[in-house]
């Protein structure tokens, strides 16, 4: 059976297959942080004690070098798959913009890896515990397996900076 170019099969076929592949490319997108209302709830994730690496930046839709160095995490999640590293990014936007910014910016990204909203407005409180030596500006980068630690306070300008990084972890 042959299918010509102004039939009306020939358009639900290629709508079909457009939107089957359109469908399954969205299915791994985060669109949907999870959220903590309070820093108890992450501090777990900051401590875990594995063999796996775990890559996590605090970062928010408002802060320019944030936006910029998303997509160098975002490559590193897709590089390392398969491997003992887990890229989380944790942000902390306003826990009364997370419906109107950051859940539309996130529609409108192609992101993959997962996101926390930490809506804890007391940094304060949970800053020091991050790292000690935060003084709270973002982007800031946690990298850590076990009791070895890296905390990078500032933007990542390209990705083999951040991979050097990483690497530095247990001689990976």
């Amino acid at each position: 059976m042959r299918i010509y170019p102004n039939s009306l099969r020939f358009w639900a076929f290629l709508f079909g297959i457009v939107g089957a592949c359109t469908l399954s490319a969205q299915t791994k997108l985060v669109t949907n942080p999870v959220v903590y209302d309070n820093f108890e709830a992450l501090e777990p994730v900051l401590n875990r004690q594995t063999d796996t690496i775990y890559v996590i930046n605090f970062w928010a839709t408002w802060c320019a070098p944030c936006v910029a160095e998303l997509p160098l995490f975002e490559q590193l999640s897709q590089q390392i798959q398969g491997k003992k590293i887990k890229v989380l990014l944790v942000s902390i936007d306003f826990k009364r913009d997370l419906e109107t910014k950051l859940k539309p910016f996130l529609a409108k990204r192609t992101l993959q890896t997962p996101v926390i909203s930490l809506t804890d407005s007391r940094q304060q409180l949970w800053i020091d515990k991050v790292d000690p030596n935060w003084s709270g500006a973002i982007p800031a980068t946690l990298i850590y397996r076990n009791q070895e630690r890296r905390f990078v306070e500032g933007e990542f300008t390209n990705f083999e900076a951040l991979e050097n990084t990483v690497n530095e972890i247990g001689g990976q």
